[in-house]
């Protein structure tokens, strides 16, 4: 045992595989784990370990760190340079290798009884991610930036859950309002417009193509599509997040999306309460930006390797920030041309060469580079693109009263948190702390959403 700022016990460590949830896929197993801290007076702490995946996946990989002999994995632990051993993407091999910088994550922390595990999760792109339990500061940590709603900086704790790797798109929204519709006795369309069943105009859920234009129905910037027996998609924009959504919208479909894959119901659409199980829902504000982290203590942005934004990165409006380093300003130089609104397919930026033949951007480039815009957990478009719609109601003081465990927000209110920003915000809004209220029945041409679900 090697005692120092703090001690880890080697041959202790317990590893976990995690099995694919809506895969059939092998899991990915992890094994041969050990740790020890460095004498060379840094507290840096060497992990190791071996990576197995019958498929050959590539795996999203995450440390969790015990305190207490693994009773509890709660250690707000995130300062990890894995090079290609941590983070999303990580390969099967043997003797991959972590380092954690624990005097930056515990500075004064002592003990003996702290173990590490490593986790690995190799869901399919287009599935959901596991965020793992844990700790974290949530708020804005940059002094002299940000707004009065995202203070004070206070600890959270997050059980584990699963988070969409992308935002939902036109596709899976239509696909479900077909299902929806061929129920009998969920949704209503008026004049091109997604209700409630048998509520009138009461509940919206969504605007299609024949939707008239203008607020509140935008019918201009949708791209659901309606004949009057079929929902479709306007050609091109099938794989691009789907918008002009309500809040009432986004937790219907993750109803329908449990339904249809024969999953608990997570939500009442009698009260709109939420039950918290098993089923699809949108994820609480406090587990979306735990998502966004992606596992990074104190950044700007969802990236744990910058506290700048650029247009290769993430599809919003840029503009002369000291933290925007674009390269190009205004909207997003391939996506951000006629017709509005400007979104991006998901997880367009992904560190490849992209060619307008294969997307047909209304740009003029005929190819573009993108950066790597996922975080540490896989995530893509957390900033920009489309805002998303979280569960809770909005309150500007909720951070000075936020309970420490799972905080679920106001238990009442008048708006809805919004997390993100969209194509047309700014650099300061696309940051992972800035917070974002509207009613819960508008439609807007920015607006959109992806899906958590709990653990089984």
């Amino acid at each position: 045992m090697i005692r120092k700022t703090i001690s880890v016990v080697v041959g202790c460590f317990a590893w976990v595989g995690l099995p694919a949830v809506l895969s059939a896929n092998s899991a990915p197993v992890v094994s041969n784990v050990t740790a020890g801290q460095r004498t060379d007076g840094s507290k840096k702490v060497d992990i190791r370990y071996n990576l197995a995946d019958a498929d050959g996946d590539a795996c999203a990989v995450t440390v969790q760190v015990s305190n207490d002999n693994g009773a509890t994995w709660t250690v707000p632990a995130s300062t990890f340079d894995g090079g290609s051993a941590v983070g999303a993407g990580v390969t099967p091999g043997t003797s991959k290798l972590i380092v954690w910088d624990c005097k930056v994550d515990l500075p004064g922390a002592f003990g003996s009884q702290y173990k590490v595990r490593v986790c690995a999760d190799d869901r399919p792109v287009g599935g959901m991610v596991l965020i793992p339990a844990g700790e974290f500061l949530m708020g804005n940590s940059f002094t002299g930036e940000g707004y009065s709603d995202e203070l004070p900086r206070h600890a959270v704790y997050v059980s584990a859950f699963y988070m969409d790797r992308y935002e939902v798109t036109n596709a899976q929204y239509a696909a479900a309002l077909n299902w929806a519709k061929a129920q009998g006795n969920l949704i209503t369309v008026t004049s091109g417009v997604v209700y409630k069943y048998n509520t009138g105009t009461s509940y919206p859920y969504c605007s299609t193509t024949s939707a008239p234009a203008g607020s509140p129905n935008y019918g201009e910037y949708s791209r659901i599509t309606w004949n009057g027996t079929t929902f479709g998609v306007t050609s091109g924009k099938e794989n691009h997040p789907m918008v002009v959504v309500s809040w009432y919208g986004a937790v219907a479909y993750a109803n329908w999306r449990s339904a249809m894959q024969g999953k608990p119901l997570c939500y009442d659409l009698s009260t709109w309460n939420c039950y918290w199980n098993s089923g699809y829902r949108l994820p609480t504000e406090a587990e979306w930006e735990k998502a966004a982290r992606g596992g990074a203590a104190g950044r700007r942005f969802p990236w744990s390797d910058s506290d700048y934004i650029q247009h290769a990165r993430a599809n919003y409006y840029s503009s002369t920030y000291t933290y925007d380093t674009s390269a190009t300003r205004g909207f997003h130089p391939v996506w951000g041309v006629s017709p509005s609104p400007y979104t991006s397919p998901v997880g367009f930026f992904d560190g490849s060469l992209r060619y307008k033949a294969d997307f047909n951007w209304p740009g003029t480039a005929t190819s573009y580079q993108t950066t790597n815009g996922a975080n540490g957990y896989g995530l893509y478009d957390m900033a920009g693109n489309v805002w998303e719609w979280c569960n809770d109601w909005y309150s500007s003081t909720y951070y000075s009263s936020s309970p420490y465990n799972n905080p679920r927000g106001p238990t009442s209110g008048s708006y809805r948190v919004l997390r993100g920003g969209g194509w047309f915000s700014s650099p300061s809004v696309c940051r992972v702390a800035y917070r974002f209220d509207y009613w819960p029945h508008s439609r807007y041409y920015s607006d959109g959403f992806r899906c958590a679900a709990g653990t089984p």
